[in-house]
């Protein structure tokens, strides 16, 4: 997951992350969300959530659909859509203005401080 952030935020594109991912890891990404839907069950492995994660990401036009596709799998759909959201948020530069307004409304004031000074700090740079 790493990778595809360091890699999205330098501008590379998706058939590169791709590329770039299953010959480091081996992952298989070449399968589809609507071949992995039927099968799928809760798996906290990073062998069996993390590519599904990025297939998510891979499969999606927004970081709100990236978030849509990992939750569509069920299984450990917290955690995957925060990776995918994540990835998403790298490639496409920043979440969208509204998404980001309502989730940090909807956090406790000390968390939503929080994210403000480790975005200020290492995003905003």
């Amino acid at each position: 997951m790493a990778t595809v952030i360091f890699l999205a935020r330098q501008g590379t594109d998706k058939a590169s992350l791709r590329e770039e991912v299953e010959a480091r890891f081996g992952y298989d990404l070449s399968r589809r969300l609507d071949e992995i839907r039927p099968g799928y069950r809760f798996d906290v492995s990073c062998q069996g959530s993390v590519p599904e994660s990025i297939i998510a990401f891979l499969e999606a036009d927004s970081v709100e659909a990236a978030i849509r596709n990992a939750i569509s799998l069920g299984g450990d759909a917290d955690t995957q859509a925060c990776m995918a959201g994540a990835m998403a948020e790298a490639y496409h530069g920043g979440l969208p203005k509204a998404l980001r307004s309502e989730t940090l409304a909807r956090l406790p004031g000390d968390l939503r401080r929080v994210v403000e000074t480790f975005t200020a700090r290492f995003l905003l740079g």
